[in-house]
Formats: C-alpha cells, sequence, structure tokens
C-alpha cells in the first residue's frame, strides 16, 4: 500500500468523509507548500496534546475553566443542556443564548449500551444544585435516543429539584415549505404552536 493510499484510507475513518473527498485532500496537500503542511500536522499533534474537556461544562477546551464557564458575562442561573461538544458551537453561533452550559457526552441508547450512568448526568444535577440553577434548557438532539435522553433528565429534575425546565422549540425551518415537511416536523410544529 503506498503512502498515498494509506493516508487516504486514515482520512476515510473521519465523519462525512468517502474516498473521493479524502482523495482529493491528499492530492491538495501534497500540492500545497510544505510550510502549510508541516503547520497543519503541528496543529493536530498540539490539538491532540493540549484540548481537554472544561472541568465544569464538559466542553472542549483548551483552558481550564471555558471561556463560556469563566466569562462573568454569561447569565448564571440559566443552563442548557446538550448532547455534544459541538452542540455548544451551534448554539454560540446563532448568538442569541448568553447562559452556560452542560455537556453530557451522549445520549441514553441501549442498544449501543449507553445508559444514564454513562453519561454526564450526576454532574449535572450537582450543578444545578451548587450553582443555583433556576432554569435548564434540554437542547438534545430531536431523535429517539434525543427526546429518550430529555425525558429522563425532565422527570429526574422534575423529581429532585424546582428548577424551571423547557426544550428547545421543535417545528419549521425557516424560509421552508409546508407542502416539503414531513409528518412529524409538521405535529411537532402544530404542538408547539405560540399565541401571537
Amino acid at each position: 500500500m503506498t503512502l498515498i493510499e494509506k493516508l487516504t484510507r486514515s482520512l476515510t475513518r473521519l465523519p462525512g468523509l468517502g474516498r473521493k473527498s479524502a482523495s482529493r485532500i491528499v492530492y491538495h496537500l501534497l500540492r500545497a507548500d510544505a510550510a502549510y503542511v508541516e503547520e497543519l500536522a503541528a496543529e493536530l499533534k498540539e490539538l491532540k496534546a493540549k484540548v481537554r474537556m472544561c472541568r465544569i461544562c464538559g466542553n472542549y477546551t483548551d483552558v481550564q475553566p471555558c471561556s463560556v464557564c469563566s466569562d462573568p458575562g454569561r447569565e448564571r442561573k440559566l443552563l442548557c443542556v446538550v448532547e455534544e461538544p459541538r452542540d455548544v458551537l451551534s448554539i454560540e453561533a446563532a448568538g442569541e443564548y448568553r447562559g452556560l452550559y452542560h455537556v453530557l457526552m451522549g445520549v441514553i441508547s441501549p442498544i449501543d449500551g449507553v445508559g444514564p450512568e454513562k453519561l454526564r448526568i450526576a454532574s449535572l444535577m450537582q450543578r444545578i444544585r451548587s450553582e443555583e440553577i433556576q432554569e435548564v434548557i434540554m437542547a438534545t438532539n430531536p431523535t429517539v435516543e434525543g427526546d429518550t435522553t430529555a425525558l429522563y433528565l425532565i422527570d429526574l429534575l422534575q423529581r429532585g429539584t424546582t428548577v424551571r425546565i423547557s426544550r428547545l422549540a421543535l417545528g419549521l425551518p425557516v424560509g421552508g415549505d409546508l407542502e416539503y415537511a414531513d409528518r412529524l416536523t409538521l405535529a411537532r410544529a402544530i404542538q408547539g404552536r405560540r399565541t401571537v
């Protein structure tokens, strides 16, 4: 196996990269300036060496605590629960949320052998009590596993705390046409309607 084939195969292990895309990247790197390739390799090595989970929220960071947890301008009584660190990035990109986060590092999925004990649920409950959180926003994905995890957490919070619980609104995307929406999306949009 040639070096080109080995690197192409390694790149296909990355999510969302098929053989053609991986091959394109390899050939791009071969044509690129050597300094760029060396800098990219050094950054990948540094990423793996220095990035860790924030000891408070569980997001990936190279400083402790992360920039969100250490930001005094954040709304400290509001906590958004997400599945993975990449979800924090998505919510931050919207520019509408100014509270704190808690990353579960997955979802409940019995078929994959993931139960509540494998998620960061104990640290969530501890944070809610010690930080005097007033509202928890469930921002798990609208999948079977995401909904199961949200329902489990909602039940746990209702039994063990007095915190207000909310869930991200679900429904039609902005600019979407009703005729192209699936039945589940339309049903959720109707259920989640608001008075105007």
